[in-house]
């Protein structure tokens, strides 16, 4: 009878033994691969080259600058540029006396470049990469000469260089390299300023990249995200899905505007005798340009 009960003993320990190794030893691996991405947010835009790189624009329509050591003409003479363009389109542009996105300053030195007279110097100075935009975060203006122009065509042209715009080839154009009174601003260069930044000022999270591998019910994956909007996107949470149970949550930190991260995460226990499908989903509380790039499906590895 003793010998019978040490027998089921055994036999007990050893079922239990073959049980634990079978729920936490892997013996086995699984690969995951994306499988759908929603696409990222995009525009329709001229086909004309109008701008230095495709999508300049400041994060906000609302656009702060400060005039520093200029005269009353060369003040009066910019602040005509900002109303010109303002007038034209949904920009509007405020003064600050520090931390401002647009520097005008004023130098009386003629300046001669290839044997033509300078009036004036404009440009972005800081721009960064998001999607398919190129968000213009700092830019300078510097006033040479004085417009003797009945607009300010001088100060025009360089705040539109500042918006990102490059000269063209029409001399009737206010972006032509040579300054002229009769010069106007293009209706394509209002157009797009007006496409652009109709465009809200949110953040913008997504998915650059994932990759998953489960070694018997244990999850490893690695995730890159991107901040691809025109606001910075505060903290929020990443949630992995194993098929549809959520098997783990883990906090985003803010991510400024361009900016990504790589997330790797291991060892997620997945109690689940088999798994489909992997799903990595942006969980956010705030606006976002579009939300629907802000979960990712991975799927088992073809074997073929």
């Amino acid at each position: 009878m003793g010998f019978k009960i040490f027998l089921s003993l055994v036999f007990i320990i050893v079922v239990l033994a073959l049980l634990i190794l079978y729920w936490f030893i892997p013996f086995s691996q699984t690969e995951f691969l994306i499988n759908s991405q929603s696409p990222n947010f995009s525009i329709k835009v001229n086909e004309e080259k109008l701008q230095f790189y495709d999508n300049m624009r400041f994060p906000s329509s609302e656009i702060s600058y400060k005039i520093e050591g200029c005269t009353l003409q060369k003040t009066q003479n910019m602040l005509g540029a900002f109303e010109a363009i303002s007038e034209n389109t949904i920009l509007n542009f405020y003064e600050v006396a520090k931390n401002e996105q647009i520097t005008i300053y004023c130098d009386s030195k003629n300046k001669i470049e290839q044997g033509l007279f300078i009036a004036g110097e404009g440009g972005p100075t800081n721009i960064t990469k998001a999607g398919e935009f190129n968000i213009i975060t700092h830019g300078k203006i510097l006033l040479i000469k004085e417009s003797t122009c009945p607009k300010p065509n001088i100060a025009i042209h360089e705040l539109l260089h500042v918006l990102g715009f490059d000269h063209v080839a029409d001399p009737n154009n206010i972006m032509y390299e040579i300054s002229r009174c009769n010069q106007e601003i293009s209706p394509t260069t209002i157009d797009l300023i007006n496409l652009l930044y109709a465009i809200p000022e949110n953040p913008d999270l997504l998915f650059e990249d994932a990759y998953a591998i489960m070694n018997g019910k244990y999850l490893d994956i690695n995730i890159s995200i991107r901040n691809n909007g025109f606001a910075d996107a505060p903290e929020t949470k990443l949630i992995i899905y194993a098929d549809n149970s959520a098997v783990k949550e883990f906090p985003i930190e803010t991510l400024k505007i361009g900016h990504g991260r790589i997330i790797s995460l291991t060892n997620i226990w997945v109690g689940q005798i088999s798994v489909n499908t992997i799903k990595a989903e942006i969980k956010t509380s705030f606006n976002e340009l579009k939300k629907e790039n802000n979960e990712i499906l991975l799927k088992v590895k073809n074997k073929d």
